[in-house]
């Protein structure tokens, strides 16, 4: 997959520009599927949540975008569908677009669903992250956002990609750059602090941050 794990969704031009990139054509000609999952998680999910989210009502731009065609994938709806119906539109979708919530809630119905294990032939879809659902790719959250308790009962996620990520940088006291620092002590691996206007671009192993905001890269050695 192409990834593209922004913080609030595509908040600038900078970040649509590399959408646009990596879709390598535009939006009004691709075709998207979404994923609201990880609004219903957490101590904090509610029914609103995903409806913003899958309507376009949502502070975070993702699914008004002007695609050719915007489907909604939920995940625990998945295994009682019939997996051949349900993989060829995840195959013929050109993005997906991924809620934020809770990252382990939504980690966890990416494993039960299936899903996790079509990542490694989505060779040219687009990933695109909002908060949790950039988080849910990395190898750990870190406790500071376990909120939903997994059945393996850690902070574990899929390592996708070899590094974490604190969103929602400056956002408030408990996005801190002190407290992003605090949380990257307990990570023991590379992790970027990043705010509403930055998202991190993968491709091919490859990691480019783009950002009209503010980002760190920290524990950098462990890189």
């Amino acid at each position: 997959m192409k990834l593209l794990l922004t913080d609030s969704g595509v908040r600038n031009a900078s970040i649509l520009a590399v959408l646009v990139d990596l879709l390598g054509k535009p939006i009004a000609e691709a075709s998207a599927l979404c994923i609201p999952t990880a609004g219903y998680g957490g101590p904090y999910g509610d029914p609103g949540g995903p409806w913003r989210f899958i309507s376009g009502q949502s502070p975070s731009p993702m699914t008004e975008l002007g695609w050719k065609s915007v489907g909604v994938l939920e995940l625990t709806a998945l295994p009682s569908i019939d997996m051949e119906r349900w993989v060829s539109w995840v195959r013929e979708a050109d993005a997906l677009l991924v809620n934020g919530g809770d990252a382990l809630y939504l980690c966890h119905w990416m494993r039960e669903s299936g899903l996790a294990d079509l990542f490694p032939s989505l060779r040219d879809t687009v990933y695109v992250g909002l908060s949790a659902g950039s988080m849910v790719l990395t190898p750990r959250v870190g406790e500071y956002f376990v909120d939903w308790k997994p059945p393996t009962g850690d902070d574990s996620a899929l390592g996708v990609v070899d590094f974490s990520i604190f969103p929602h940088l400056d956002s408030g006291p408990e996005y801190s750059m002190a407290e992003a620092e605090r949380w990257a002590a307990g990570i023991n691996g590379p992790a970027y602090a990043i705010d509403a206007q930055t998202a991190i671009k993968v491709t091919d192993g490859s990691i480019e941050v783009v950002s009209e905001g503010h980002w760190k890269l920290l524990n950098p050695a462990s890189n």
